[in-house]
């Protein structure tokens, strides 16, 4: 089918980033048939910013490459070539039909051929759409105009051949059902299902992807719910399937299991960074090896600990970069820290306040606080402390270093680490100053220490 834009669509028509257009005109200008396809014409009928503008043509990557300059054929044998204009790169790919099923995600071959074809390989209908440019009106081969509009997700043809020609579209649909907030029709969800244990020939860097755009999403907890009743979370976290059950003390916990507890959690996050998201995902996951019905109440003594390291694996397994993992595993570590914050001297709740990464540790204590027991007084004073901290306290520069005491007769070791960590702490606590100062804090403590203090030069 094809035709204008649909009734209760966008009247305006589909703007076009200049290099796409360029790059259109000069494939049609050599006689080709050239369309917008996927992403950017779905979120343009749906009334969202479009973002991934790819054209899918008719023409084969020789001759695509024949017609511009630069070129990347980082897929020519599957069709696929990046033109580059002016610093942009657009996303160029051949009409094509897929050929055998060669490791779950791609085919053994392709064959060229024309855009109702590769309509019909595509994923979901709403995926499946093609956007003609130079008429400015959608094309549909797929169904997809009836699928928005009554708002489902579907997939093209019989659903378990695509999620057998590509077994990632199943973590994809539920990603499309999160984050654009639409049911998963009945016969593409039993796929999905039935389909969900081979999830596990995908590699974890595209499944890592795929989860993290859910848990960045305003309706992450559907998704979250989604992951586990498909089958799909047990495959690639299977930690936290082993949450439901586990009961926590109802005093705190009035919500339920740790499973539900974590949904909730990671409801209440506001516009989390992927760290964050993965954080509040995480924080509990130590309580099923810590469980224990102690003779007062429910107790996971060590759940922070032990989740750290459980994090660490996991971060490891889904393939985070060094520094991502560094931050979810900090937040998982340090998550029960604010019960402590009030009894704190003020240097050691200054440290805390400095860590990097604290503003996200603080708004994951706001989120465990609303997914739970929903008393906030806890939160609300140390968001009070460390917004007056941020108003009095400037970056903290060291008065002396480690040469300032082997200048005056200390020898290098741990004993020195120590000490300038506690004239830090009495920096912090306005105790010290400045240099001078600092010197004659620190030379009483050098006799306490067995040290005579030598004179500076």
């Amino acid at each position: 089918m094809s035709g204008s834009t649909p009734k209760g669509f966008p009247d305006e028509p589909l703007m076009i980033p200049d290099a796409v257009r360029r790059v259109h005109d000069r494939i049609t200008a050599a006689g080709h048939r050239s369309v917008l396809a996927g992403g950017a014409v779905r979120d343009y009928l749906m009334g969202l910013e479009p973002k991934d503008f790819d054209l899918a043509t008719s023409a084969h990557p020789d001759q695509i490459d024949a017609l511009f300059e630069k070129t990347v054929l980082v897929g020519a044998q599957f069709g696929v070539v990046r033109v580059l204009l002016d610093e942009v790169e657009v996303e160029v790919a051949t009409f094509r039909a897929d050929i055998g099923i060669a490791d779950g995600r791609h085919p053994e071959a392709v064959r060229f051929t024309d855009e109702k074809e590769d309509a019909l390989r595509r994923d979901f209908t709403i995926n499946g759409l093609f956007w003609d440019i130079d008429r400015e009106e959608v094309v549909d081969h797929v169904g997809g105009i009836a699928d928005l509009q009554s708002g489902v997700i579907r997939a093209i043809g019989e659903a378990r051949e695509r999620f057998m020609e590509d077994r990632l579209r199943m973590l994809r649909g539920v990603r499309f059902a999160t984050v654009l907030d639409l049911p998963i029709e009945s016969e593409t969800w039993s796929a999905i299902c039935q389909e969900s244990g081979d999830l596990a020939s995908v590699s974890q860097e595209r499944i890592r992807e795929e989860l993290t755009r859910i848990l960045v999403s305003p309706h992450r907890k559907r998704g979250y719910e989604l992951l586990s009743e498909s089958g799909l979370m047990q495959v690639f976290l299977p930690e936290i399937e082993q949450m439901k059950g586990v009961q926590q003390p109802p005093e705190h916990h009035p919500e339920g299991d740790v499973f539900i507890h974590t949904g909730l959690v990671l409801h209440y996050l506001e516009d989390p960074t992927p760290e964050l998201a993965m954080g509040a995902l995480l924080h509990d996951v130590g309580k099923p090896g810590t469980y224990e019905e102690a003779p007062d109440r429910i107790r996971f003594n060590g759940h922070d600990e032990l989740g750290a390291k459980m994090t660490e694996e996991i971060c490891e397994r889904l393939r985070f970069s060094r520094k991502q993992q560094e931050r979810i595993v900090y937040l998982v570590r340090r998550h029960l820290v604010f019960m402590n914050v009030p009894n704190m001297r003020l240097a050691t709740r200054y440290r805390l306040f400095e860590e990097e990464g604290f503003e996200e540790l603080l708004a994951l204590c706001k989120a465990d606080c609303l997914g739970s027991h929903r008393k906030m007084d806890l939160y609300e004073d140390c968001l009070r402390m460390y917004r007056e901290w941020q108003q009095i306290a400037p970056p903290l520069e060291p008065l002396l270093q480690g040469r300032d005491l082997l200048d005056l007769g200390m020898e290098p070791g741990p004993k020195m680490g120590a000490l300038l960590e506690s004239l830090e702490d009495a920096q912090r606590e306005g105790e010290i100053h400045d240099r001078e100062s600092a010197l004659d804090w620190v030379r009483p403590k050098l006799i306490e220490l067995g040290i005579s203090p030598k004179a500076e030069d």
